[in-house]
């Protein structure tokens, strides 16, 4: 009796500090894996989680697709944001579904997750027409639209809002943080344009901004569409981009979508994402199960 509670203790430890419970293989991270791409011209790299198990398993997976920000790449989460630890103790603590995490890179010269405005610079095709179709296919993902979410930080937040909101047929929830949604007006679009050195004409600017500006989308768009995704924002209080998280939530309210908003303490940080991940983990899975 005493040895088997104390085995109990062990087991149960062991699951409170996240790792595997005895005689489960460990989760495993790929930090630098390459994807040559047609459309970019170019080999991206991307970084996936893979749950505890994942190599003895028959079964197939949810995916959570998970963006960096600006000033990072696809290893952010996994040096910064502490995925696999954050992960593997939601999942032990029956928090989070077993699910794979997917990172690409949106990193270089060419920054970002949408095409550019001059259209020389398509990554967001490069996403849809070869990222995430050859991902679905390496991994054992499964493919139907709701076990697949997107999530992410800063300018990966902001890609949250734009993959979601053009492809609601594809994601079932979406979880934007500190998200950059986009320049408030043409005027300061255009200023940013031309601070950055990014080249574009005149009239390629109001339908380039219509299309990828999360305001201007939630403003426009069907509440069937917007509706079809499950939607969880955060952003701390003292973070500098608050004012557009603040603003796509009030154009939600105003529609009556339904939505997670959360405003924490903090700012534009490390610390902030870290704390906000084991609640995406939460919500992401509870679309990931049967109602």
């Amino acid at each position: 009796m005493i040895l088997q509670s104390r085995l109990s203790l062990v087991v149960v430890g062991l699951l409170a500090v996240g790792v595997p419970a005895l005689g489960h293989p460990p989760s495993r991270v790929y930090d630098s894996l390459e994807l040559p791409s047609k459309i970019l011209g170019v080999q991206k790299k991307y970084a996936v989680y893979l749950p505890p198990g994942y190599d003895q398993s028959a079964r197939k997976y949810p995916v959570l697709y998970l963006l960096h920000g600006a000033g990072d790449d696809q290893t952010g989460w996994i040096q910064f944001g502490e995925v696999q630890h954050i992960a593997d103790r939601a999942i032990a603590a029956g928090e989070a579904t077993p699910m794979i995490i997917v990172m690409p890179d949106a990193s270089g010269e060419r920054l970002g997750y949408f095409n550019s405005v001059d259209g020389k610079w398509k990554y967001e095709d490069y996403f849809f027409g070869e990222f995430l179709p050859t991902v679905e296919k390496e991994y054992a993902i499964k493919s139907e639209k709701r076990y697949r979410a997107v999530a992410g930080l800063s300018m990966g937040g902001g890609g949250s809002f734009m993959y979601a909101l053009h492809h609601p047929e594809l994601f079932s929830a979406a979880c934007p943080l500190s998200a950059y949604v986009g320049p408030l007006s043409l005027e300061e679009f255009h200023e940013d344009l031309k601070k950055h050195n990014v080249p574009f004409e005149e009239p390629q600017l109001e339908p380039y901004l219509a299309r990828n500006n999360a305001l201007r989308l939630i403003e426009t768009m069907s509440d069937k569409e917007i509706s079809a995704v499950r939607w969880y924002i955060d952003c701390g209080d003292d973070d500098f981009l608050y004012e557009g998280n603040s603003l796509a939530h009030i154009a939600l309210h105003k529609r009556k979508i339904s939505h997670e908003f959360r405003v924490r303490d903090g700012g534009h940080q490390w610390s902030y994402w870290r704390s906000a991940l084991p609640e995406v983990l939460k919500f992401v899975s509870a679309g990931f199960h049967q109602p």
